[in-house]
């Protein structure tokens, strides 16, 4: 499991959700979908209907992947950070029962506010 809690933020990246590791497709259970995927230099995490997924990518080869599931339903709290005018990142922290705080640091364009519509939705329904 990846170490939420020794982790530093996660600095991400916006991606298209075609271009997300066919692994993920293949995590998927029946009515699940995928609307936000993000990567660093060697991982992934996808944003789900259902939960988020990380896939954290180990040693040289990088044939070694941890993948980690947070069901929605575990998440006590989260919150966003608009970009601003001179700081074009924004942050998205979820609060996650048992583990604590996880920070994601979305880098580049990205609608924030939809996002968080999004994760509203699955957090709280």
């Amino acid at each position: 499991m990846i170490d939420f809690k020794n982790s530093a933020v996660f600095k991400l990246k916006p991606i298209d959700n075609e271009d997300a590791k066919e692994d993920f497709h293949a995590f998927l259970i029946d009515g699940e979908s995928i609307f936000a995927t993000f990567k660093t230099i060697r991982d992934q995490v996808v944003f789900t209907n259902k939960r988020v997924i990380a896939a954290n990518v180990q040693g040289i080869t990088g044939s070694k992947v941890d993948y980690t599931s947070i069901p929605y339903n575990k998440i006590n709290t989260f919150s966003i950070e608009t970009s601003g005018t001179l700081d074009l990142d924004c942050e998205v922290q979820l609060y996650i029962s048992e583990l604590g705080r996880v920070d994601f640091e979305i880098k580049g364009n990205f609608d924030i506010v939809g996002f968080n519509r999004l994760v509203s939705q699955y957090v709280l329904g």
